[in-house]
C-alpha cells in the first residue's frame, strides 16, 4: 500500500502514537507523517505509507489552516491548557476592536520563537524532554508566514480564531505572543488543524473509522489518496519508453517537448507515476524514484 491517508487525529495521542496504530493495523514496514500535531490537538494528519513516505517533504511545504480557542488573562509554560500556570491577570477589559487591531501586527512574515515544550531537538534531544527537567535552552527566532488570522467568536475570556499559515508555524507561540502583546497573557485551550493544502477535515477519516475498515475496502475509501493524487500541486510530464529505465536508475533525462521548471511528476505514457524530478526547462534530474509494483518489470 503506497498511499496518503488523511486522518483526523484524536485528542490525547501524539502523532507518532497515531501512525504506529495505523502501521500495526496495515502491517507495513514504512510509515510517516507530514507535520506533527500536539497530543492535545486534533485534526488533519497526513499519513504516508511505504513509497508515499518519499513525498512527505513536499506535503510539509503546503499551507495549513487551524481553528483554536484562546483563554486570555492566563499564561502557561507550554502555551496551552496542559501546562503550568505562569501568570494570571484579572479584571482586564479587552475589546474586540483592540484585539483586531493587534492581530494586524501578526499578519504576513513574522519572526517566531518556538515554544520550549516542542519537538525541536537540541544536541539530539527534544526540547520538551529538557524542559521537563527544568533545563531552559535558548531558541532562535525563525521566519514564518501568517497568511490570515480572523476572530471566529469573542466571548471573554475566550476567543476563537481561524489562522492560515506557512509550515513551521507554532500556533501555541502565536497565541502566547498575542497575549503578551496585549499585556494580559493567553494560552490555547482547544486546537484543531482543519486543512493542509487542499486536504480538509471534512474529507478526513477518524482513527476509529479507519481501523475498522475492511482491508479490501481501504484503497477504495475517501480520505485515501495515491501518490499522484496527493501531489496535485506538482505539474506532470509523460516521458517516452526509452527514458524510463535511465530515469529509474537515477540518470538525468531530456524528454521531448517542453519541460517544466521546478518540481515535476514524471510519468510513463499510461500516466503511472515513476518519480519526482527537478526540471530546468530542458533536463529533468531525478530526486525521488517511486518504486511501485508496476515499475518493477520496467
Amino acid at each position: 500500500m503506497n498511499k496518503v491517508i488523511v486522518l483526523d487525529k484524536p485528542k490525547g495521542l501524539t502523532s507518532q502514537q497515531t501512525i504506529t496504530k495505523v502501521k500495526n493495523f496495515l502491517k507495513i514496514k514504512k510509515i510517516g507523517h507530514a507535520g506533527t500535531l500536539d497530543p492535545m490537538a486534533t485534526g488533519v494528519l497526513l499519513i504516508c505509507t511505504n513509497e508515499a513516505t518519499k513525498i512527505t517533504p513536499f506535503l510539509m511545504e503546503l499551507e495549513k489552516e487551524y481553528v483554536f480557542k484562546a483563554r486570555f488573562g492566563v499564561s502557561t509554560d507550554t502555551y496551552d491548557a496542559e501546562g503550568k500556570v505562569t501568570k494570571i491577570v484579572e479584571d482586564f477589559d479587552l475589546k474586540r476592536e483592540e484585539l483586531e487591531k493587534i492581530l494586524t501586527e501578526f499578519k504576513g512574515e513574522i519572526m517566531q520563537i518556538p515554544p520550549l515544550y516542542s519537538a525541536i531537538k537540541f544536541q539530539g534531544k527534544p526540547l520538551y524532554e529538557l524542559a521537563r527537567k527544568g533545563i531552559t535552552v535558548e531558541r532562535k527566532p525563525k521566519k514564518v508566514i501568517i497568511h490570515s488570522i480572523t476572530i471566529e467568536s469573542f466571548k471573554m475570556p475566550f476567543v476563537s480564531f481561524r489562522v492560515v499559515c506557512s509550515k513551521g508555524t507554532y500556533v501555541r507561540s502565536l497565541c502566547n505572543d498575542i497575549g503578551e502583546k496585549l499585556g494580559i497573557g493567553a494560552h490555547i485551550v482547544e486546537l484543531k488543524r482543519t486543512r493542509i493544502g487542499k486536504f480538509k477535515i471534512e474529507g478526513s477519516l477518524s482513527l476509529e473509522d479507519f481501523l475498522n475498515l475492511p482491508k479490501e475496502k481501504i484503497n477504495e475509501n475517501c480520505g485515501i489518496f495515491s501518490i499522484d493524487e496527493a501531489l496535485y500541486f506538482i505539474p506532470s510530464i509523460r516521458i517516452q519508453d526509452a527514458l524510463i529505465r535511465p530515469f529509474l536508475n537515477g540518470n538525468s533525462i531530456k524528454p521531448s517537448g517542453i519541460v517544466p521548471a521546478g518540481w515535476v511528476k514524471v510519468k510513463d505514457k499510461s500516466d503511472k507515476i515513476l518519480g519526482i524530478g527537478f526540471g530546468n526547462g530542458t533536463i529533468i534530474k531525478p530526486e525521488r524514484i517511486i518504486w511501485e509494483d508496476i515499475h518493477k518489470s520496467s
